[in-house]
């Protein structure tokens, strides 16, 4: 008789393939997603602060980067996952309040979050070209 086991499969956790996907889902992913963005987009703002620091001809070189078409594009990118990511904390502070836990609202909640997000984030681009700041 051999004492040799044999390995049973072992079930999988569900994941994304196995949830049908929802707005409060798609929504609690984004969160997460601006998150990360926002951190790394910290490092934009420190490199803007050392250029600064370092004289006139570091700080060009941050502008000319900054100004550029890529440099644009990330700027629009920080401002998008800045607008949703403040829109969704206040969703979870409502939430912490004990309010909105319905699934009506909470998808309500998700889509003022989404539209906040897209509403300020062309307001503030807006006022940056007509004002010529950018």
């Amino acid at each position: 008789m051999s004492d040799a086991r044999v390995p049973r499969e072992r079930p999988l956790s569900p994941h994304l393939t196995v949830w049908r996907w929802h707005i409060t889902m798609a929504a609690s992913i984004l969160h997460r997603v601006t998150g990360v963005g926002l951190y790394l987009g910290a490092l934009i703002v420190a490199w803007w602060a050392v250029s600064l620091a370092a004289g006139p001809e570091a700080y060009d070189q941050f502008r000319g980067l900054i100004g550029s078409p890529l440099g644009k594009f990330v700027l629009f990118g920080m401002t998008v996952s800045f607008f949703y990511h403040l829109a969704s904390g206040i969703r979870h502070s409502v939430w912490d309040l004990g309010h909105g836990l319905t699934i009506k609202s909470a998808n309500a909640l998700a889509v003022a979050s989404f539209a906040f997000a897209i509403a300020a984030t062309v307001a503030v681009w807006f006022i940056a070209f007509t004002t010529g700041a950018l």
